[in-house]
């Protein structure tokens, strides 16, 4: 009930309070629109302000860049203008240069124009001594034929025999000097060739000779390779198929083959037999056997090194064991294996100084004496059964030629076989390379002396310089000088068909005419 009563009488006051409060409300919105208007304004003219200095810089600005626009323009325009004046000077200047040539062009043409008005004069003034000279030519023959009492055919038959004679001594010294040209080019050129090939390389000249020989220990060991009733040998015969001679020499046994790989084997074979003390059949077998077999690994290891020595490519294994064979044989004492790897280096270097393939060069080289290792139950040269073995497996044909042709048994179908040619005789020929007997050297040298004599004229025939030479002496009554260079090619001819010698033999005409007289 109180709680009631107080709020009915409260209610006055809160009426009152609440207009109050609206009116301090209004009041301060009031105050606060006002506020609010002079801000606006005051805003207004800060912005007009601003808008104004914003404007004023802004022109200032336009009217900077408007001047330094104007200031590139001007600048922009000058440099034109002076362009413009350089090309205007060049212009003119080339404008006078044409002036000038053209000048010069007229000037010539007018001198070229009087020297043609000059050459007709001379020609007509040619043709005119030419027509005297056929009317003076005509008088002068028949004077000719009035004085020496010959008709036109007689004379012309007599200058043409005259004519003839002389240009048959014309032709000679014109083939002379052509061979002598010639000759001395080629001869340059070879020796630049071979030279440098032999300056770069240089192979040894002390070859190991396989010996057939084998040392004995003692008198005793004699009996025991004989054996009993003479077993054992016959046994290491059968086996080896060689021939073994015991008593020929003083405290060695002499192995006796025709093939060099086969007694190598029975010289080993021999040598361990010896050393190890056991000499009976089936111990000979074993070793025979056992030797054989490494005979054969150091045949083809031997080929392998070849091949490898002269840096060619690996080739069929067969020919490469073939080729280890050549290890074992010798020609005058030079190792036929080294002797192969030599001329193949030397036919590389000349094939390089000529541009070649230095492969199939090295190749042909390498493998153009393997027709000696073949057995010797083939018919034929070494150089035409080593071409024919190396063409069944598989070698090119400028390979098989060149090693068929190397003794010029064939004609060369390329060049690489005339360069093995020369590298084989560089190769034999080098001092202490090869050895020859006393007696084949004498024949040798009789036999070029004896076809030197078989000419007419000759006087005199000498072999010197261990026959690398032949000097023969013409009567000087006989032979003329052009008939002595014919003679020189012609006893070339004749050496090289019937004689076979290492390197190259130098002929030498000497025709001297002596004049004697006594003062009484």
């Amino acid at each position: 009930m109180f709680i009631a009563v107080w709020s009915t009488g409260s209610l006055p006051w809160l009426a009152g309070g609440a207009l109050f409060g609206c009116a301090l409300c209004y009041f301060w919105m009031q105050r606060q629109q006002r506020q609010c208007q002079q801000d606006r304004a005051s805003l207004l003219r800060q912005a007009e302000a601003d808008a104004g200095l914003l404007l004023s810089k802004a022109s200032e600005r336009s009217a900077l860049d408007a001047e330094a626009e104007r200031t590139r323009l001007d600048e922009e325009i000058e440099s034109a203008r002076q362009e413009t004046s350089q090309k205007e000077s060049r212009l003119n200047e080339r404008e006078s240069l044409i002036n000038r040539q053209l000048e010069g062009l007229v000037n010539q043409e007018q001198i070229l124009q009087k020297q043609q008005s000059r050459l007709e004069e001379a020609q007509n003034h040619l043709n005119q001594e030419t027509e005297q000279l056929d009317k003076l030519s005509g008088q002068r023959q028949k004077d000719l034929e009035t004085i020496a009492r010959l008709s036109e055919t007689e004379a012309r038959a007599l200058l043409l025999k005259e004519v003839e004679a002389s240009s048959i001594k014309d032709a000679q010294d014109v083939s002379r000097h052509i061979l002598e040209d010639a000759k001395r080019d080629a001869e340059t050129k070879a020796r630049r060739i071979v030279s440098l090939a032999i300056q770069r390389f240089a192979g040894e000249h002390t070859f190991d000779c396989t010996t057939s020989t084998v040392a004995l220990t003692g008198d005793d060991i004699k009996g025991r390779i004989i054996g009993r009733e003479g077993r054992n040998i016959r046994a290491f015969e059968a086996t080896t198929g060689v021939t073994v001679l015991i008593d020929d020499t003083p405290n060695a046994v002499v192995l006796s083959a025709f093939d060099p790989v086969r007694r190598e084997v029975a010289r080993e074979a021999m040598s361990r037999l010896i050393a190890d003390g056991r000499i009976h059949p089936s111990r000979i077998e074993e070793v025979v056997h056992k030797v054989e077999e490494e005979v054969e690994e150091t045949v083809t290891r031997l080929g392998e090194e070849a091949v490898y020595r002269t840096g060619i490519p690996p080739i069929q294994p067969e020919i490469v064991k073939t080729l280890g064979r050549l290890h074992f044989r010798n020609s005058f004492s030079q190792n036929v294996l080294s002797h192969s790897v030599e001329v193949a280096h030397l036919t590389g270097l000349m094939a390089t100084e000529l541009g070649l393939d230095i492969t199939d060069a090295k190749k042909s080289g390498l493998l153009h004496d393997i027709g000696k290792a073949i057995k010797h139950d083939m018919e034929g040269s070494h150089a035409a059964i080593g071409a024919d073995y190396i063409r069944k497996h598989g070698e090119k044909d400028p390979v098989v030629n060149a090693v068929a042709a190397h003794h010029d048994e064939v004609p060369h179908q390329s060049v690489f076989g005339i360069l093995v040619s020369a590298a084989d005789a560089i190769s034999a020929s080098r001092p202490g390379a090869r050895s020859e007997s006393m007696t084949t050297y004498i024949q040798r040298l009789q036999n070029l002396e004896q076809i030197g004599k078989s000419f007419e004229g000759v006087e005199k025939c000498f072999a010197v310089q261990a026959g690398r030479e032949v000097r023969v002496v013409v009567s000087p009554e006989i032979i003329t000088d052009d008939q002595a260079f014919d003679l020189s090619r012609k006893l070339a001819r004749r050496i090289e068909e019937e004689l076979q010698y290492p390197g190259q033999i130098r002929i030498t005409v000497i025709r001297e005419t002596r004049c004697i007289e006594f003062a009484k």
